[in-house]
């Protein structure tokens, strides 16, 4: 056992916690990482899941990423180079006919189904990215927090507040107007409200359900549409990448940023409670029993795994962690990796092209996605899940061997607490599924690494499976993210912050949250 000092210790080494670490130790600050497992990168991760075959292992495909962390950090500089899919996203349908989206072809394609929701589709694109543009500037902003105490401690976050009513103000009614549905109704009544074919708005629904287990016409579930076209590719809004060799080149990238800026990071150290002394943070305790004290704590972790096994309760408001253990957290995701033989033959497109570099989504209605969802509660999971395909390797041949391919299945709704006993069950389902619209994709599969919401709680820390630390809701967004009173990234123990996806803007590989932690830190904390 060993006692140790540093200004900052950070508890997990995901993408986050690296982004806030790089931050502060540029600033000057001495900065120390615990991580758990044996590699950084938390879920954005890049793994051996067969012989010879790599993907990630949990996140899997790049938008989200914040601009200004990527030039900030040099990430291209330490090696890592994304690239845009050929088509952005292929739907296959049961009568032989599919929607291929992408720049330059959507359209047109969308007027195989509905001339009039291929007139409608500009109009819709401009107003989603109106909100999308104004949301986007906010992401690396510390929304207006709600302090106790006199009119003093509450000026600046009015002056805050009354900043962004006027950015609001600045849309126009009608921008005003999408504001608020985007917020508070289902993603299946904003898109019934613009288009007539299923097919545009299974495309426009998918999002609505990712990482998030509900019905596309559960309430709010239009914001989780909406979270996801926040994001660009090389430049280019709303698209969608690939990291060549896995979502582990971002953050290994991350660690070579923070490395030279001489961030001490920690592999395979499990940190068994935060230290606490008269009601303050002031540093770390592993499992093998060494100190690390600090001036201050910052956690990467999903806020219950903080709150419910890390810190004294007798430290924390009864308030605060009453309303903790009903933080809402739980996604229907089931992740899945194969390693296959040869690329899948779809019926609907026969052959190799553009289409196998996109996102394939199996989901081709709203009420689809509906009953989905509904199976999921009734039963554990959907007998006709949701499916995304992604098959990497078309764009980077790093991952597997020659003439081999790996792809990433990203499957909705199962359970939050699907029983490990039904792991195999579900993900002979899910590869069924594919196999029903690309005959011949089962006997391709040569591996496989299937993970339910259990599994991605146990490896990454995910409580429920889910991929956002914590439900997009109304109550669980800005401001009141993770609990109303501290969006500002300081928890309610003095000294302790949290830089994870639990904190605004929420989840997704972003690096905004680290980001917007590591400028909250400086604030109170300057280098010696």
């Amino acid at each position: 056992m060993t006692q140790s000092q540093t200004d900052v210790v950070i508890l997990g080494g995901g993408h986050n916690g690296l982004v806030c670490a790089y931050y502060l130790a540029r600033a000057g600050l001495k900065v120390t990482v615990l991580e758990r497992r044996g590699v950084v990168g938390g879920a954005a991760v890049t793994e051996e899941f067969h012989p010879g075959f790599r993907n990630s292992t949990a996140s899997y495909t790049v938008s989200l990423l914040n601009p200004r962390v990527i030039v900030d950090m040099e990430l291209a500089r330490h090696g890592l180079r994304v690239v845009e899919r050929r088509a952005a996203n292929f739907l296959p349908f049961d009568d032989g006919r599919y929607l291929l989206t992408g720049e330059g072809r959507t359209q047109a394609e969308v007027a195989k189904f509905s001339t009039r929701d291929a007139e409608r589709l500009p109009e819709y694109e401009a107003r989603l990215e109106t909100v999308a543009a104004i949301l986007r500037d906010l992401i690396l902003t510390t929304p207006p927090n709600v302090v106790e105490g006199g009119w003093l401690a509450a000026l600046p976050e009015m002056l805050k507040a009354a900043s962004l009513g006027r950015r609001v103000s600045g849309l126009g009614l009608a921008a005003q107007r999408d504001l608020v549905d985007l917020f508070a109704k289902s993603a299946g009544d904003w898109l019934d409200g613009w288009f007539e074919s299923d097919p545009i708005k299974a495309l426009f629904g998918f999002d609505s359900v990712v990482g998030n287990y509900a019905s596309p016409y559960t309430p709010g579930s239009a914001y989780v549409l909406l979270h996801h076209v926040f994001g660009e590719v090389n430049g280019k809004k709303g698209a969608w990448g690939h990291a060549v060799g896995g979502m582990g080149a971002i953050t290994q990238a991350m660690a070579a940023a923070c490395a030279e800026q001489g961030v001490d990071i920690r592999l395979d150290t499990s940190v068994a409670e935060v230290l606490t002394e008269k009601g303050r943070a002031v540093g770390a305790v592993t499992e093998a029993g060494d100190a690390i004290r600090a001036r201050a704590v910052i956690s990467n972790l999903h806020p219950r795994l903080l709150f419910d096994r890390l810190i004294d309760p007798a430290v924390v408001p009864a308030d605060f962690t009453a309303r903790m253990s009903r933080y809402a957290s739980g996604s229907g995701a089931f992740r899945m990796n194969v390693a296959l033989s040869e690329l899948p033959r779809f019926t609907a497109l026969p052959g190799m092209g553009d289409h196998l570099t996109a996102g394939i989504i199996i989901a081709p209605t709203l009420t689809y996605m509906d009953r989905a969802h509904a199976e999921a509660r009734l039963n554990g999971w959907s007998s006709k899940p949701i499916v995304e395909m992604l098959i990497p390797s078309t764009l980077d041949d790093s991952l597997a061997p020659a003439g081999r391919h790996v792809a990433s299945l990203f499957c909705q709704h199962v359970s939050p607490d699907l029983a490990d006993a039904h792991r195999d069950t579900v993900a002979d389902l899910m590869i069924e599924t594919v196999e029903a619209h690309a005959p011949g994709f089962k006997a391709s599969v040569i591996g496989r690494l299937a993970l339910g919401p259990r599994d991605l709680e146990w490896r990454f820390g995910l409580i429920g499976g889910d991929i956002f630390h914590g439900r997009l809701t109304l109550d669980q967004l800005f401001s009141a993210r993770p609990v109303l009173g501290h969006a500002d990234h300081r928890m309610p123990v003095p000294g302790l912050y949290l830089c994870g996806s639990g904190a605004h803007p929420g989840g997704g590989v972003t690096g905004a949250p680290g980001h917007n932690a590591a400028r909250a830190v400086l604030k109170d904390i300057k280098p010696r």
